[in-house]
């Protein structure tokens, strides 16, 4: 992409840059893909739109946002290189903040800003607390956690359930696991959900709701693709 935008920038300098022509440009290449991959198109088709989000009172709060997150890596699956599932992650977490914080500013990013390399001190920062969303933490994330700890700040990492384990050998390892917590994402979120609620049943469709909601808002203010909204059935 770089040099693809530097490329760009030569045409730029030489007054030969001609928007249109490049956007029909590529247009015409994608016209030219589905012509010869008819299959694709029915897949694209599939993974534009929202993910369905149905909740079950028979289901615990548990399996309901389980379920989401899975749904998030199946799409991903489908779209090998789009971080599906990172994105979701990191707007649930985003939405379950300010639910719990109405009066908090909380400072929202679209997924690939807050996950680009710079001088972000994690995907959120509230309070003294640097908060990490992941789908699967590396090394390079705990020297974030570590950078965290010499600024006096509090790291806290969210992820899968999977990542969880890797998280703390990898905190182990760099001597900073008694200082770092590590949460698992659908035990932080149905956590909540259950005290918004007051653990009461007949709430737990409305304060799901309103979760998912605040997800879409932020959905609608950070990224531009609108397959990663959520629809109640």
């Amino acid at each position: 992409m770089r040099v693809y935008v530097d490329f760009l920038n030569e045409l730029a300098q030489k007054n030969l840059l001609d928007f249109s022509a490049i956007e029909n440009w590529w247009i015409e290449r994608v016209r030219e893909y589905f012509r010869s991959h008819p299959l694709e198109l029915k897949r694209e088709s599939f993974r534009s739109k929202p993910f369905g989000l149905k909740v079950d009172p028979s289901k615990s709060i548990r399996s309901i946002v389980a379920d989401l997150i899975e749904a998030a890596f199946s799409r991903q699956r489908e779209c090998p290189g789009v971080m599906v599932a990172g994105a979701v992650m990191q707007h649930l977490v985003g939405a379950k903040i300010k639910t719990a914080l109405p009066d908090v500013k909380v400072a929202h990013k679209g997924f690939s800003v807050a996950d680009a390399p710079g001088g972000r001190k994690g995907d959120f920062l509230i309070g003294d607390t640097a908060i990490h969303v992941t789908t699967a933490p590396t090394e390079a994330l705990i020297r974030k956690c570590c950078d965290n700890l010499a600024q006096s700040l509090r790291p806290l990492v969210i992820t899968t359930q999977s990542g969880v384990g890797g998280a703390i050998a990898l905190a182990k390892n760099a001597n900073v696991a008694e200082r770092i917590d590590i949460l698992e994402i659908v035990q932080f979120v149905a956590t909540n959900v259950y005290e918004w609620c007051a653990f009461q049943q007949i709430k737990r469709s409305v304060t799901v709701r309103q979760l998912m909601e605040t997800y879409n808002r932020i959905i609608d203010q950070c990224e531009t693709d609108p397959s990663l909204r959520i629809t109640m059935g």
